[in-house]
């Protein structure tokens, strides 16, 4: 039994409009117990002091790629799964220490189910890192966003793409997720930039087939992510039944709109964009991107300032994976930079989050909750620059970052 008492300078909750002052925070076996002025010191609890800190639930990044190198892509794909695992691991543990807790990995390329196995080894404990929501892979019509074939020669048939085409051969892949322990659905119904042969603006997925995915999905209880990018196929998404659009490159204002009204999340995976604007501007995007991108990168960041305009449901996401997970927490600016409020951008990355995810012990500091928490100098609702200070990190109640660099305990 494992008992520590957090003092803390301020502390943003997850949900509040603004800072509370200083408060002390009790956890017991993971899990929040109490949140007060003072909450004692239960024998052989831990006493940690973050009285110049504001602290805040753990963040959740809910779009990366543990397992996909978009630097090299069409080589890395081909390594083992084992070796996508263990990569993804070392990948995770890193970004834990950024301060974040939960992420949702939106798809691997892999014959077999490498996040799976890695979900559940984190969840067993066999091995220490961020708890993982999973998506198995990028199901995709042929030719689409999730069909890597075009990186490849025609006579090499390699097993590392989720593809169908029809509503039966869709619905026997949705099936194939949900056999094999996928948490979430993951699909994309436009183009990509960096995927050869399609694009964003344009639709893979018919009426019936998309409808054919999320109707499966539905049946058997999984959430669905769709990547998504023209204005039509972001409309077809919120018509099927999507949970999330990731990316929304080039929503407008009907888009968004509709999906304000269904309760539909956008993740708009605004850091990538200047990720790729950097690319461009330095010439090292890859070929395939780079007329795709020089054509829609205004109108894409004229779709995040309506977004961020809009009441719609945000919630943080990177694509982390197509770009370094050392730079996935300047989403936070990123985002403020578009026009979010950094309240916003803050309850994107916890409780948002969270809600999208159906977990109502994530991205809240109150009794009941998982012990997911950080801490920062500063205060992030003032200054969003505070989120890339994080020096504490504590995932379940156990502590895998401190202040000064310290390990955990």
């Amino acid at each position: 039994m494992s008992t520590s008492v957090l003092v803390c300078g301020a502390v943003f909750d997850g949900v509040s409009g603004e800072l509370g002052g200083r408060a002390e925070i009790a956890v017991r076996d993971g899990v929040i117990t109490e949140v007060g002025q003072s909450v004692g010191r239960p024998d052989g609890a831990e006493v940690i002091d973050l009285t110049e800190r504001t602290v805040s639930p753990g963040f959740i990044d809910t779009h990366v790629h543990l397992t996909m190198d978009a630097a090299d892509l069409a080589r890395q794909t081909l390594a083992s799964s084992a070796t996508k695992a263990l990569t993804g691991l070392a990948l995770a543990r890193d970004y834990l220490r950024y301060g974040f807790t939960t992420l949702r990995d939106l798809g691997s390329m892999d014959p077999e189910f490498p996040t799976v196995d890695l979900r559940d080894a984190l969840a067993a404990g066999l091995v220490e890192g961020p708890r993982l929501v999973v998506a198995g892979h990028v199901l995709s019509a042929s030719a689409g966003h999730g069909d890597l074939g075009g990186f490849y020669a025609p006579r090499w048939d390699l097993p590392v793409s989720a593809v169908a085409d029809g509503a039966a051969q869709v619905r026997r892949l949705v099936r194939r997720e949900h056999a094999y322990g996928a948490d979430w659905i993951k699909t994309a119904n436009a183009g990509g930039y960096f995927s050869a042969g399609d694009d964003p603006a344009r639709g893979t997925w018919f009426d019936d087939e998309m409808d054919a995915l999320c109707g499966a999905a539905r049946l058997l209880g999984m959430p669905v992510a769709v990547h998504t990018g023209g204005a039509q196929a972001c409309r077809q998404a919120i018509r099927a039944g999507a949970r999330s659009l990731e990316h929304a490159y080039l929503i407008g204002e009907e888009g968004i709109e509709m999906a304000a009204r269904a309760g539909v999340y956008i993740v708009p995976t605004m850091q990538m964009t200047q990720e790729d604007l950097a690319a461009l501007r330095a010439g090292t995007l890859p070929g395939q991107a780079v007329w795709k991108f020089r054509r829609d990168h205004e109108a894409i960041l004229e779709a995040q300032r309506l977004i961020a305009a809009s009441d719609v449901k945000i919630a943080f996401g990177t694509d982390c994976g197509m770009f370094p997970f050392g730079h996935g927490i300047r989403e936070f600016q990123a985002m403020v930079a578009a026009g979010l409020s950094e309240l916003r951008a803050l309850r994107a990355a916890t409780s948002v989050a969270a809600e999208m995810l159906g977990r109502a012990d994530l991205g809240v500091l109150r009794p009941g909750a998982r012990a997911d928490i950080v801490a920062m100098p500063g205060n992030p609702l003032d200054d969003i620059t505070a989120t890339a200070r994080v020096d504490f990190v504590m995932r379940d109640g156990a502590v895998y970052r401190r202040p000064g660099g310290g390990p955990g305990g």
